[in-house]
């Protein structure tokens, strides 16, 4: 009975330790890319983002696994949605 009580005893700080780590940690990153999927799979055409690299652009057009985007007048790439930082509001 008394080796029980001594593994709990001991184990606790670890399950105290891993509770603070999950509840600073884990869940914001969780909460964060959650949050930045939706942005991307609600982007629509006319909707102004910045990528990863810091260009200010104009989506023209959402794809499944890219998005076409205006940089000016003449230009437009292709772009994976993996690397659209944010939407902007304007």
């Amino acid at each position: 009975m008394q080796d029980g009580g001594n593994l709990f005893a001991s184990l606790l700080p670890l399950i105290v330790l891993f509770a603070i780590f999950y509840f600073l940690v884990i869940r914001p990153q969780q909460k964060q890319a959650k949050t930045h999927k939706d942005m991307i799979a609600n982007l629509k055409k006319g909707d102004k983002v910045i990528t990863n690299g810091g260009i200010i652009c104009e989506v023209v057009k959402p794809e499944e696994d890219f998005i076409k985007l205006k940089l000016n007048e003449e230009v437009v790439v292709k772009v994976s949605k993996e690397y659209i930082a944010k939407k902007i509001d304007e």
